[in-house]
């Protein structure tokens, strides 16, 4: 018999649960490390050019605009958690061959490009079965409590990542580093092994002719499209990636060149994001509950990120926390209200529709990036950097107003059973 999903933290008795969380607690804190010590290896060990870099972080995102929506397909098509333990065990191999390169002495530039797309995409298919994955092991009223679960370790680890490769590359080097990442993916194969539940198969057939890959796609962004809520949610985060990219790019150029800043306090600085991101996913439950899912999801993103505004106000000296204190306010704001829109999109997909569904926000979602990293550093260029980012927060801001002029406001709560007509739509 399910726990009361309203009484204390039954997930903790979750076993398979457990297994899931902690294996991805341990991938998510590896891949925070290559994170950091992959461009390192281009730039110390191969001696890379700014631009080459540039390209090198090209690479490490271009997969969410060029495969994520056909991933949704594949992954309706297949069983999720072989899709991502085999998505875990290839990243062993190629992540790997970083350091095994390296001892050999024939390191190159081309193969870290590989490296950074082909673990891209890969990184593309497990996330979209990870989040379609999930359902299959909680019910509907668990949603809420396993994906705050989800979003405190991914922001714990964006925490603990950076501090622990930098520890590694000082001891073995910046290629050695990336091998903690590669035994990091067989942990989180092995945790997925051991979960028992059994995953329904995938609906066969029945001796038709298996459909065609592009009319499927279509189907999960006409789904994505025609859902008022599930809409909203991806326009608000389009929006906000876009211009939350333009921060993180022209952040570190800020308080380096701008208020001439040390790099140790720099990357102190840039940390505090995910310790609001810690903080949003602690008290996303909680929030849920007390102001409602639906509410809290609006009111995070027009009135709790409000404090952004604070980071282009940061200055030499001890106001340089205010860019802290701003990053700080929005990570929290955007990680609250994201598990609540995520709980949504899982409980109210249709099953055989979620991986293209999940695909098809994530090419929205993670599609801006490239372009944001793109359009901060044009504004930089033209106003100067301090303009660039009241332009980026102003912008940040406002992304929220997605979800206020949507079916959210006229909700308490977000429906966690079978969708039902919104009321209050603007």
């Amino acid at each position: 018999m399910p726990d009361d999903p309203g009484r204390g933290p039954s997930l903790w008795r979750h076993g398979d649960f457990l297994l899931l969380w902690g294996g991805q607690t341990v991938s998510e804190t590896g891949s925070q490390v290559t994170v950091l010590a992959l461009p390192l290896a281009a730039v110390v060990l191969l001696g890379a050019s700014a631009f080459q870099v540039g390209l090198l972080s090209a690479a490490q995102t271009g997969a969410y605009l060029l495969v994520a929506l056909p991933a949704g397909a594949v992954v309706d098509r297949l069983a999720k958690r072989r899709l991502m333990i085999a998505c875990d065990l290839t990243l062993l191999l190629v992540i790997g061959s970083v350091p095994l390169a390296r001892a050999a002495g024939a390191l190159t530039l081309a193969q870290l490009y590989a490296v950074a797309a082909v673990s891209s995409v890969l990184s593309v298919f497990f996330s979209v079965a990870y989040q379609s994955y999930l359902p299959v092991l909680l019910d509907r009223g668990r949603l809420m409590d396993g994906n705050g679960k989800l979003a405190v370790s991914q922001s714990a680890a964006q925490i603990a990542g950076p501090s622990l490769g930098a520890g590694l590359v000082a001891l073995v080097g910046a290629a050695g580093a990336m091998g903690a990442d590669a035994l990091s993916f067989a942990v989180s194969a092995g945790s997925l092994a051991a979960i028992r539940s059994r995953e329904p198969r995938p609906a066969p057939t029945g001796g038709r002719a298996r459909p065609r890959l592009w009319p499927q796609i279509r189907e999960g962004l006409a789904h994505l499209t025609g859902d008022p809520i599930l809409r909203a949610a991806a326009a608000f985060s389009g929006t906000a990636n876009f211009f939350v990219i333009m921060v993180e790019t022209l952040g570190p150029v800020f308080l380096v060149r701008t208020l001439h800043l040390r790099p140790g306090l720099v990357g102190l600085l840039l940390a505090l994001g995910a310790v609001g991101g810690v903080a949003g996913g602690v008290a996303a439950r909680h929030l849920a509950r007390t102001v409602g899912s639906a509410r809290i999801s609006w009111i995070s993103m027009t009135v709790l990120s409000l404090p952004g505004l604070l980071i282009p106000m940061a200055g030499p000296g001890w106001w340089a926390l205010l860019f802290g204190l701003g990053w700080i306010s929005w990570t929290f704001a955007s990680t609250v209200a994201g598990v609540s829109l995520t709980s949504y999109r899982q409980a109210a997909c249709p099953p055989e529709l979620l991986g293209r569904v999940s695909a098809a926000a994530r090419w929205i979602n993670w599609g801006t990036l490239p372009l944001g990293g793109l359009a901060g550093g044009a504004l930089a260029s033209a106003c100067g950097v301090r303009e660039a980012l009241w332009i980026a927060v102003t912008g940040g801001c406002c992304a929220g107003l997605w979800l206020l002029f949507s079916p959210l406001r006229g909700m308490r709560d977000i429906p966690l059973g079978q969708p039902e007509p919104a009321a209050g739509a603007a």
